[in-house]
């Protein structure tokens, strides 16, 4: 395991010194028979070993993020005069399948390791501490974007609904299907936040309404949208996309 550890190492800070697009290409490069026998030093010969070996780098990186991960660190903060007007819209379909949500209807479910399983209306949701951060945005496509979340520290949420902050995972269902999971650290950073606006108003459809799970520490698709059920669970619970061959921590 160390000299498989090690070698996660080197790969890790030999991509931090290449530029954004030859780093995608690299990877590109690496997802390949012949990639994998390199970065592996073993020969993959057919599609069943370079699945192995791919599930096998991807756990060697979750490790190695969550080691180099300071639950202490703060993600850059930006004032509001470098706003990105619009943010870019950006999910797994288009804009005419954005879910409609009826407030009136909304119950957010908490469910897994919590001490208070009732399911929340959104004016409950309003009524908890509210903070706000203006902080990057950080596609896995290439762009990024800055923007102003405001809603209640996940962290006071989850004291809340007195959930065990010795379990491993945190995972999320959302109305339009996509679901995604986190690390506890993660979900007790000080900068992660339950967000119910963007720029001071109601988060609008496209931003993810009712909420959104907003992480400056974790790549876009590490923050799910239209969030419709939260629980804690001590069994990895993957994601949309994770699920497909993403990177499961995410984090940047």
């Amino acid at each position: 395991m160390k000299k498989d550890f090690d070698k996660a190492i080197v790969i890790q800070e030999a991509l931090k010194e290449l530029p954004s697009s030859a780093r995608r290409l690299f990877m590109k490069r690496a997802v390949t028979l012949g990639g994998l026998s390199l970065l592996s030093g073993c020969a993959v010969t057919d599609k069943d070993s370079a699945e192995r070996m791919l599930r096998k780098i991807s756990t060697l990186n979750d490790d190695f993020q969550a080691w180099l991960f300071d639950p202490n660190k703060l993600a850059p903060t930006y004032p509001e005069s470098m706003i990105t007007r619009p943010v870019p819209f950006n999910a797994f379909y288009d804009r005419d399948e954005i879910p409609e949500i009826d407030e009136s209807d909304f119950l957010l479910e908490v469910s897994g390791l919590v001490a208070d399983k009732h399911s929340w209306p959104l004016q409950e949701l309003y009524q908890l501490p509210q903070t706000d951060q203006v902080t990057r945005h950080i596609c896995v496509e290439g762009w990024s974007a800055i923007g102003k979340w405001g809603g209640v520290t996940f962290s006071t949420f989850l004291k809340r609904i007195g959930a065990d902050l010795t379990a491993k995972y945190v995972g999320f269902k959302c109305e339009d299907d996509y679901y995604t999971s986190i690390d506890m650290p993660t979900a007790l950073h000080a900068q992660t936040l339950l967000a119910f606006t963007y720029d001071g108003r109601i988060l609008p459809p496209e931003y993810g309404y009712p909420m959104k799970l907003r992480m400056p520490t974790k790549l876009g698709y590490k923050n799910p949208k239209h969030i419709a059920a939260i629980f804690v669970t001590n069994t990895n619970p993957g994601g949309y996309w994770e699920d497909k061959g993403y990177n499961w921590f995410g984090g940047i």
